[in-house]
C-alpha cells in the first residue's frame, strides 16, 4: 500500500514516563500494521524514560521540550520550566502552532490514549477526523472527582470509546446512565509475553541478597497504597517476620514515602528503587509480587507478574479479580492495611498454598491472546475510516 493510501493516525499523549498506559501505547504502536497505517505520536512534553522507545516507522513530534534537556542550574531550570509552561499553553490554545508542529497534516483518525488527552483530541482543528478515546479509570474513585466534569463533557463527542476492562465500562454506565455514549468496545491490554521473559533474564546487582522478597511495580501515587503497605510491612517486622519489600517506580509521593519509611525505621527492609527501564528481572528474582492499589482498571503489571509466574497478593479492584483466581493463581484482598498484613503473613508461612499457586501458574500464559487484541483495535480504526 502506498503512503497516500494508508490510514493516517494520530496519537496524542502528555509524556512518556514509565507507566502502564505508556506501555500499552508502545505495544499498540509496535503491532498496528505499518503497511496499513501511517502513525504519528504527538507528545505535549518530550519527556520520560520511554520517550525514545517508539518504533522507527512511527513519527514523533512534541509541543515542548522535556525536563531531561533542561539545565542542572536551579535558577536556569526554573526559568526553563516557566518558559515551557507558556510555550505549551500557547500551543494547546492556538491551533496554528500545534498544526504547524504536526506538519499541517490532516489525519483520518485521532486517538486519546487517556482522559488527559481527551480535550486535545476533541478540540482538534481537524473537524473531519474520526476520534477515538481510551478509558482506563474507575470514574467513581475520590481522586477522579475534580476531573469528572471535563471527562463527561468530552465523552459523548468521541466517535468510539475503548475501555481497557469490562468493569471500567460497567462503572462508567452505572455512575452516569444518562450520558450519551458513543460506540464502545472493551479491549484488554496486550502482553508482550516473549519480550517480558527475555528481559527478565537481564542481570541486576541491586537486589536484596536476603529474602523473602515482595516486589511491587508502580508509580508512587497516593492511590497505589504504598503508605498502607509500609504500615503492613512494619507490623510484620515488629512481629519477627523477616522479609523485604522492593518497590520499582517514581512519582510525587517519593518524598512522603521516604519519610514514612524513616519514621518507621524500616529503611533497610522497605526499599524504594526508583524507576527502572527494565523492571522484569526484579519481578523474576522476587519471591512474591504485591499490588496494594486503591483503584486500577486492567493492570498490565499483574499480567506481567503472572507471565513470570510470581504468586501475587493484589487488591480486588478493577478487573484484577478476572485476571487472578483467588487462592488459585493469586490472593485477593480489600484495600485495607490489615488485610495486606494478613495476606503477606500467609505468604510467609503457608508454603502449601504457595506451592499450589506456583503449580497453577505454570500454564497461565495460555489465557492471553495478543493478536485478538491488535485485530480488535485495527478493526475499530478501519470501520471508522470507512464511514
Amino acid at each position: 500500500m502506498s503512503e497516500n493510501e494508508k490510514i493516517k493516525v494520530l496519537f496524542r499523549h502528555r509524556s512518556m514516563e514509565m507507566g502502564g498506559v505508556e506501555k500499552v501505547i508502545l505495544s499498540m504502536l509496535n503491532n498496528l500494521n505499518p503497511d496499513k497505517f501511517d502513525i504519528t505520536v504527538c507528545l505535549n512534553l518530550n519527556q520520560g524514560e520511554l520517550k525514545d522507545e517508539f518504533p522507527h516507522h512511527v513519527k514523533k513530534v512534541y509541543l515542548a521540550d522535556g525536563k531531561e534537556s533542561f539545565s542542572q542550574n536551579a535558577l536556569i531550570h526554573k526559568f526553563q520550566l516557566i518558559r515551557r509552561r507558556l510555550k505549551l499553553s500557547r500551543a494547546l490554545k492556538d491551533h496554528k502552532i500545534s498544526d504547524r508542529i504536526l506538519g499541517n497534516k490532516k489525519f483520518d483518525i485521532e486517538i486519546a490514549p487517556t482522559y488527559a488527552a481527551f480535550s486535545s483530541v476533541i478540540n482538534s482543528s481537524n473537524k473531519d477526523s474520526k476520534k477515538i478515546g481510551w478509558f482506563h479509570s474507575e470514574i467513581n474513585v475520590p481522586g477522579m472527582k475534580p476531573l469528572v466534569p471535563d471527562i463527561l463533557e468530552n465523552f459523548p463527542q468521541f466517535d468510539h470509546m475503548i475501555y481497557c476492562s469490562q468493569k471500567i465500562k460497567d462503572i462508567m454506565h452505572q455512575s452516569y446512565p444518562d450520558l450519551q455514549y458513543p460506540a464502545e468496545t472493551v479491549v484488554i491490554n496486550a502482553i508482550p509475553i516473549e519480550e517480558i521473559k527475555k528481559k527478565a533474564e537481564e542481570k541486576i546487582e541491586d537486589f536484596p541478597q536476603e529474602g523473602p522478597v515482595f516486589v511491587s511495580v508502580g508509580r508512587l501515587h497516593n492511590r497505589k497504597g504504598y503508605h498502607k503497605l509500609i504500615d503492613a510491612h512494619k507490623k510484620l517486622i515488629d512481629e519477627g517476620f523477616h522479609h523485604r519489600v522492593v518497590v520499582i517506580g517514581n512519582g510525587e509521593e517519593m518524598k512522603n514515602l521516604t519519610q514514612q519509611i524513616l519514621n518507621n525505621n524500616v529503611q533497610e527492609t522497605f526499599i524504594l528503587c526508583g524507576n527502572r527501564m527494565n523492571p522484569y528481572p526484579y519481578i523474576k528474582k522476587a519471591d512474591y509480587f504485591i499490588l496494594s492499589s486503591e483503584s486500577e482498571a486492567w493492570p498490565l503489571v499483574i499480567a506481567e507478574a503472572l507471565i513470570l509466574q510470581k504468586p501475587i497478593i493484589a487488591t480486588d479492584t478493577g478487573d484484577v479479580g478476572v485476571m487472578i483466581k483467588d487462592r488459585e493463581t493469586g490472593y485477593l484482598i480489600n484495600y485495607d492495611t490489615n488485610e495486606m498484613y494478613e495476606a503477606m503473613k500467609t505468604f510467609l508461612t503457608d508454603q502449601e498454598l504457595i506451592s499450589h499457586i506456583r503449580k497453577n501458574l505454570e500454564t497461565i500464559e495460555d489465557q492471553f491472546d495478543n493478536q485478538k487484541i491488535f485485530n480488535a483495535v485495527e478493526s475499530i480504526i478501519n470501520d471508522l475510516y470507512q464511514r
